[in-house]
């Protein structure tokens, strides 16, 4: 008789998940493997692996994972949410487990258990940040593997402040510490941080995280530096965790010992891998999955539209027939690639160059240099650069090493290069590796400039990113969303909720292609409506050119042709137009007096020496490189306000910082003449203590009461808070609150005093009321009610209400908290 088996399957974003128990509950075989959305294939190498080891044995399966009930309800199986199978399974296996932390590829978990009550489950909502595809992202962007960027954390020596909030913000973070030649160890330590802390502040939301703590996820199971950064976070111990040898399984696991219904049925291995050959080809597919024209009819309607629009072609030249070796440099050195343009006098072309920058745009620089010397070698040709201009993201950087003439800001460089193959231009879209750049022109002078801020879908790296997701090359992935026959519309979402759609189409069997033409589609509908947020597609004029990598894509061009109605021009060269522009701008502001630059020399620069300072400007005691050029040159990279350390050339006299003084005047008042305080009162450094602190002083002091003040806002001081802070969503001074509470709780003071106020002062006769913000007025309910400081560590919180719009109120509000604190009144 064959043997039966309880099974669970996880199928999540990324990965393939299956267990099976004996009738102990104890995995008897398991198997973890990446699907790379062709779940059909991994699930058959799967069960063709436990047929190997069990035969036909009869399995009861359980399905959970993000994409598991599409596949559940396909092949007739049960479905189990995962954070109910994890807590069935820590129920039965685990039972001194008061916290569960998961993390997945795009999603992460927390539940908390008490005895005798349900379990308090905890997800990540809108955001996946702080999951293990942000962890992929990264190391992507650091050009190594996962697991390598496991092993450079470990000898790490300075976590470093990174946003995991958003992929976004947390990318420029990662560019910026790259571009100040911050080692990777570092940059990896401070990106597991980074997750620690997007993890317990979005997930713990006033729950303390106390041990034992079970870690799981495939994370966990394969970065134990990961493990290492909750503990410090957390600042508990490495034995109050438990991180289990089958961390990646735990879903799966929960799922086999789930309890059974009279609705599961048993079914031998070769059924279940034949009902998976015929029934989940496409599962739940439906006729209409894409919603969105196709692009192009077939290959023959493609080619004809190519055909059409090749006539934009900019001007190129043999090194050979070079009229004078007097030539003009242009540098877009970008946030991941930089791109070399050499022009002769008649604009044309002489060499180009694109090169990634892999963290280092100095570097890249110097490789293009390198590569155009030995061009102009091969054909016995001593250029001379007569002027030189760099623009882009490291415009200074490379002005300043390389001593090039002058830089100019990008899109006045891409509105040059447009100008060249289109002069009636009336709009440019520029779509770069993290940004997207829209320029409205009208009578051939810029009239309006729009870029993105906060959101970068859309962009080539959010292309890229999902291209590598899906297990295809970028230029294929391209490819295909051009033959597309029904494309899906992914809607104009940041990245978080495009991941979220993209799969829901795979749990609707829309086809890759389908998939990558929505991008493309998604791509213009973001710009256009996100980013311009036009009301009417005729603000863009008749004449629109697009340029930037990302319309090397020939889908994106034409959904932007489709969705305006206009027909879209392009050169032969879209990602190199920036340098073009550049180039064109260095040849129009020639000046005879110039230096002329040779190959040699300029290659000769990449010699520098460099040293580490550390900006006393304020308290954010910011890591500063400085660069020393071999021409002399200073460059300060990390200077991120630029109050101390600056790059700017001309000579300036500082100004009073205002906001600066300020707080020097609100805060820094004497309390040392208190020398025997009847009591010591918390105040926190936050919200409305920036208006009223003066006020309170005055009070306290006068009462020989001393206040204490909370230190200054920093990073260390807001991961104080964390675990306490109760919504997401809330804004980050809200937020911080919570590091000044525990700040003041360390400090041991007697009180803490936060007052509950209704009404600020009216300070002008005009206005109607003086309401105060509803998060800064009762914030004191949200810190008793997240921390509780009088029973937790017996420091109470006053929050007596007042009202400083009524000064007879206001009397009488502090007359009456003076009392309850047992101060005498003295008339």
């Amino acid at each position: 008789m064959a043997l039966t088996f309880q099974a669970g399957v996880d199928i999540g974003s990324t990965t393939f998940k299956l267990v099976v128990v004996d009738r102990e509950g104890n995995i008897i075989f398991s198997d973890y493997r990446r699907h790379n959305t062709d779940i059909k294939e991994a699930g058959k190498e799967s069960f063709t692996l436990l047929y190997q080891q069990f035969n036909n044995c009869h399995l009861d399966i359980t399905i959970t994972g993000s994409v598991g009930m599409g596949y559940a309800e396909s092949l007739g199986f049960p479905f189990v949410q995962e954070v109910v199978a994890s807590a069935e399974l820590i129920k039965q296996k685990f039972s001194d487990v008061h916290t569960l932390i998961d993390i997945g590829g795009e999603d992460s978990k927390m539940i908390f258990f008490e005895k005798r009550k349900s379990p308090d489950i905890r997800m990540n909502g809108n955001c996946a940040g702080g999951t293990g595809a942000f962890i992929d992202q990264t190391a992507t962007l650091l050009g190594i593997d996962t697991l390598e960027l496991n092993t450079l954390a470990t000898t790490a020596k300075t976590i470093y402040p990174i946003a995991s909030r958003c992929g976004v913000f947390s990318k420029t973070d990662i560019q910026n510490l790259i571009s100040r030649k911050v080692s990777k160890n570092d940059i990896a330590a401070s990106v597991f941080n980074a997750v620690s802390i997007q993890v317990i502040a979005s997930l713990s939301r006033g729950t303390d995280v106390k041990p034992k703590v079970f870690l799981c996820g495939g994370p966990f199971a394969f970065l134990p530096e990961l493990k290492k950064a909750f503990i410090n976070q957390l600042s508990l111990e490495d034995n109050d965790f438990i991180l289990p040898e089958n961390a990646a399984l735990i879903p799966a696991w929960g799922c086999a010992l789930s309890p059974r219904t009279t609705n599961n049925h048993t079914l031998p291995l070769t059924e279940i891998m034949e009902l998976l050959e015929n029934k989940s080809s496409n599962p739940l597919q439906t006729k209409d999955t894409g919603n969105l024209p196709s692009l192009f009819l077939n290959e023959t309607d493609l080619n004809e539209w190519k055909h059409k629009k090749n006539n934009h072609f900019v001007p190129k030249v043999n090194w050979d027939e070079l009229a004078s070796l007097d030539c003009y440099l242009g540098v877009d050195s970008g946030s991941t690639t930089t791109k070399i343009v050499l022009i002769d006098s008649n604009e044309n072309i002489i060499f180009n160059t694109y090169l990634r920058n892999e963290g280092d745009s100095f570097h890249a620089f110097i490789k293009g240099l390198i590569e155009l010397k030995e061009e102009a070698n091969k054909h016995n040709k001593a250029i001379r650069i007569v002027s030189s201009t760099t623009t882009g993201y490291g415009e200074n950087l490379i002005k300043t090493a390389f001593n090039l003439h002058q830089g100019i800001i990008e899109t006045i460089a891409h509105y040059l290069a447009a100008r060249k193959i289109l002069p009636e231009v009336s709009f440019i879209l520029d779509i770069g590796g993290q940004d997207m750049k829209a320029i409205f022109i009208e009578n051939g002078i810029i009239k309006r400039l729009e870029i993105n801020e906060a959101c970068s879908s859309g962009c080539g790296s959010f292309i890229e990113n999902y291209a590598n997701m899906l297990n295809y090359p970028v230029a294929e992935f391209a490819k295909i969303a051009c033959y597309a026959k029904n494309p899906y519309d992914l809607g104009t979402r940041c990245t978080v909720f495009m991941n979220s759609k993209v799969k829901q189409a795979m749990r609707e069997g829309a086809d890759i292609a389908d998939i990558a033409a929505g991008f493309s589609y998604s791509v213009v509908k973001n710009c256009l409506f996100k980013v311009l947020k036009l009301k009417d597609v005729k603000e863009l004029g008749e004449h629109i050119v697009v340029q930037g990598g990302a319309f090397r894509n020939l889908s994106i061009v034409k959904a932007l042709e489709f969705l305006s109605g206009v027909d879209v021009t392009f050169s032969d060269i879209p990602e190199l137009m920036g340098a073009y522009g550049a180039a064109l701008y260095a040849k129009t502001n020639y000046k005879a007096g110039n230096k002329v630059l040779t190959l040699d020399e300029l290659i000769h620069s990449q010699n520098y020496s460099s040293d580490f300072e550390v900006c006393v400007g304020c308290e954010n005691k910011c890591t500063v490189k400085k660069f020393i050029f071999a021409n002399g040159n200073i460059f300060y990279s990390g200077n991120n306000c630029e109050k101390i350390y600056s790059n700017k050339q001309e000579d300036s006299e500082r100004g009073v910082n205002q906001h600066q003084e300020r707080y020097k005047l609100l805060f820094n008042r004497n309390t040392t003449f208190i020398t025997k305080p009847q009591l010591n009162i918390g105040i926190p450094r936050a919200l409305s203590m920036y208006e009223h602190y003066p006020f309170w002083y005055t009070l306290l002091t006068e009462c020989n009461i001393k206040p204490v003040l909370s230190k200054v806002s920093t990073n260390r001081l807001y991961e104080k808070g964390i675990t306490s802070i109760m919504s997401d969503n809330i804004c980050f001074p809200a937020k911080l609150m919570h590091g000044h509470i525990m700040d003041l709780v360390d400090k041991k003071v007697d009180r803490i005093l936060y007052p509950y106020t209704i009404f600020e002062a009216i300070e002008t006769p005009k206005a109607h009321n003086s309401y105060n913000c509803p998060i800064v007025a009762g914030y004191s309910d949200v810190i008793k009610s997240s921390i509780d400081t009088e029973n937790k560590y017996n420091i109470p919180l006053d929050a007596p209400t007042v009202s400083f719009k009524n000064e007879k109120l206001l009397r009488k509000s502090c007359t009456a908290y003076l009392k309850y604190l047992g101060i005498e009144k003295h008339v």
